[in-house]
């Protein structure tokens, strides 16, 4: 690691902010990973001058939320990984719209929203993301997306400036949007709901909550939803029809419960992982000459510039 691109770093963020080293299966959601080499935790008016320095320096950086949809190899990640953490969720509220910090949980946005009596976050109540995340992936569940809600949204773009996007201009479609396109680093949102009754809104959480909990497999590592939905599919139903509910290789295996899940079994490594969903993709391509197109972002250890 470059000692001058360290110093230079120190000149904008406390030594607390910087970590050597730091395990990446600590901010996974799959439980795995090796060490990245550097680890920052900036502040929302730190993230700027953070991604400047690393253009300049030549730096390749990872832009990190809840690691709810990521899978780092075991070797690491040999690179700067920039944290958008608990330290960006602030909350605030104008009428109908919640403007919120991108590092905010998907979850304590929902309860937010359904205490102020405002509903169209259902749908994302037990989604384990950040909403950071969530918008620029355009994540979704039981019928509902981040785009039907949000209204604007506050990036920093790769020269490390800042610009408010409105949802028109992102072109938002099925699990993508020009955020990932351009490499945005979402610092917050303003999301657009609707009033509705606080008992009505609970209810339909505590509806979708229990679906979720019937049918996903919640008490193993994953990172959700492993394949996008082929058009006119559903990738549980093609794995399923494939023969490979229970299917393992090493510690991961293709859950039971749902078929779309790859779950951390038991003491999975990243290998094993990587491996049974390429296996998948080939079986499932075998039987029904559909390629399943990966919902998990694969980290490879060395990063792109």
């Amino acid at each position: 690691m470059n000692q001058k691109f360290i110093d230079e770093l120190k000149s904008v963020l406390d030594e607390s902010q910087i970590l050597m080293n730091e395990p990446m299966n600590q901010h996974t959601s799959f439980r795995v990973g090796g060490p990245a080499d550097l680890f920052l935790k900036p502040e929302a008016d730190q993230i700027g001058k953070v991604i400047q320095m690393c253009q300049q320096f030549g730096m390749p950086y990872l832009i990190l939320g809840n690691g709810s949809n990521l899978l780092v190899v075991d070797e690491g990640i040999r690179g700067v990984v920039i944290e958008i953490g608990s330290h960006l969720s602030q909350l605030s509220l104008n009428k109908n719209q919640i403007t919120v910090g991108a590092g905010t949980l998907l979850s304590s946005c929902a309860n937010y929203a359904a205490s102020n009596g405002l509903s169209g976050m259902e749908f994302a109540a037990r989604i384990p993301g950040s909403i950071g995340g969530a918008v620029t992936m355009n994540a979704g569940a039981y019928g509902g997306e981040m785009k039907d809600i949000l209204k604007e949204v506050t990036v920093v773009t790769k020269q490390g400036k800042q610009r408010t996007i409105n949802r028109e201009e992102l072109q938002m479609g099925y699990r993508n949007s020009d955020i990932q396109k351009y490499n945005y680093v979402v610092l917050e949102a303003i999301l657009e709901l609707e009033p509705k009754e606080e008992t009505f809104i609970r209810q339909y959480m505590k509806e979708l909550s229990l679906k979720r909990t019937s049918k996903q497999p919640l008490e193993y590592p994953s990172a959700g939803s492993t394949f996008k939905r082929p058009e006119g599919f559903f990738a549980g139903k093609l794995i399923m029809d494939t023969g490979l509910s229970g299917y393992r290789v090493g510690g991961a295996m293709v859950s039971e419960k749902h078929c779309g899940f790859v779950i951390n079994y038991d003491h999975a490594s990243a290998k094993d992982i990587r491996t049974l969903i390429q296996e998948v993709r080939e079986a499932v391509y075998e039987k029904y000459q559909i390629w399943l197109e990966p919902e998990v972002k694969i980290i490879e250890q060395n990063l792109e510039i």
